[in-house]
């Protein structure tokens, strides 16, 4: 009986074929391998609309970190001449000639109400230019200097008339550059609710954990307090704490105050969702393990708990922030926040109390552009990183 055997040789296409599911393997173990945090940053890579969102924030709190460089005018320098001026027009020809970026002087007059009328006096140009010298500050609280990004300079100033003004959001009824104090407002309105956020997430991780882990007793009582503390209308909850305040405090003391009311009101929200997670943890097989191996409450809160939802709660702190920007800029709207010689967004909104200052002067209302832009940034932010932690997405 003849038995014929036959031997097929590989062809290169058959080696191509078998190297590419080793190829896919090869990323499918990649994608298997990594860590929580790696799945999640991949997810929002492709979240457009949060990635936009994190530049727009990265660029406004740039802005906030060097708001005394970048504004050309300092916190309590005003014009009283310029009070309620409008914004300058920025020009490049100065009768027909190319001159560069340069602005005119305001010439003031009087209507028949006597409102002011504010005109261009076309017949001397000022320079716009960069790295000008001005008011001094400490670049970065560290770092003596009177260097600004730009500014205006007078070559013959005269002791009759008020230098040229640069106002990119126009004056307040002071006199003072708007701009400019958008920019240092930024430093308390940016920040008060980063850091009272980051208190509150403390506050709510150490009482809802206490809460949710030993349950009994004591969750009944950290509940009752939550309750309490959530029954409050906020308004005249800021009013009460406002006005435990001292009047004639430091500004920095203003601050921290500020930025300790802002925690309060903020942390028993969060402090139920950690309650909650902790209560369908605690009884899962790996923290029972830990509990038979010897391992104290402590830990077993700090290592395993905790990191088993952290991402979810970041994504809650994220969301959060928002609601903290609006509640400082209300506060200081209403007089209950923020107080001069500071400064923020909502202190800057005092003056659109009045309907009629809001009609003759629309540019007093930027600030709320800037409040509006940073809270969209923030939830938009706070929806990628939800879409990106959620396993089943």
């Amino acid at each position: 009986m003849n038995t014929e055997i036959s031997i097929e040789m590989p062809t290169p296409h058959s080696n191509k074929e078998q190297q590419e599911p080793k190829g896919k393997q090869t990323e499918q173990e990649k994608y298997f391998m990594a860590s929580q945090w790696q799945l999640i940053r991949r997810k929002l890579m492709h979240h457009k609309l949060a990635i936009i969102s994190f530049v727009i924030l990265g660029v406004l709190y740039f802005g906030a970190v060097f708001a005394p460089f970048l504004a050309p005018k300092g916190l309590e320098e005003y014009s009283g001449s310029y009070s309620d001026a409008p914004p300058t027009k920025i020009h490049l020809y100065h009768k027909g000639k190319w001159i560069g970026p340069f602005v005119y002087r305001y010439k003031v007059d009087r209507d028949a109400f006597e409102n002011k009328i504010f005109t261009e006096d076309r017949k001397s140009s000022y320079a716009i230019r960069f790295f000008t010298h001005g008011k001094k500050y400490k670049l970065l609280g560290m770092i003596q200097t009177n260097i600004h990004l730009f500014g205006v300079e007078d070559p013959n100033p005269k002791a009759d008339e008020d230098p040229p003004q640069i106002l990119l959001f126009g004056a307040d009824s002071l006199g003072r550059d708007l701009f400019s104090r958008t920019l240092l407002g930024s430093q308390v309105s940016l920040t008060v609710p980063l850091l009272g956020t980051a208190i509150s997430f403390v506050l709510a991780i150490i009482i809802g954990g206490i809460s949710g882990y030993y349950g009994g007793i004591i969750d009944t009582i950290i509940q009752r307090i939550i309750e309490v503390l959530s029954s409050f209308p906020t308004i005249p909850l800021w009013m009460a704490l406002s006005a435990a305040i001292p009047a004639g405090v430091p500004v920095t003391t203003v601050y921290i105050l500020i930025t300790i009311i802002m925690s309060l009101l903020s942390w028993p929200g969060m402090a139920r969702t950690v309650r909650g997670k902790f209560l369908s943890l605690k009884k899962t097989d790996y923290v029972m393990a830990a509990r038979l191996a010897g391992v104290s409450n402590a830990n077993i809160i700090r290592k395993h708990l905790v990191p088993g939802f952290m991402s979810y709660l970041i994504v809650n702190l994220t969301l959060g922030i928002p609601n903290m920007i609006l509640g400082e800029t209300s506060m200081s709207f209403l007089g209950l926040g923020m107080r001069a010689p500071a400064t923020s967004w909502g202190v800057l909104l005092q003056e659109c109390q009045n309907i009629g200052n809001i009609a003759n002067c629309p540019w007093k209302l930027i600030p709320l552009i800037y409040v509006g832009v940073t809270v969209l940034a923030f939830n938009f932010l706070g929806d990628g990183l939800r879409d990106a932690a959620d396993p089943y997405k």
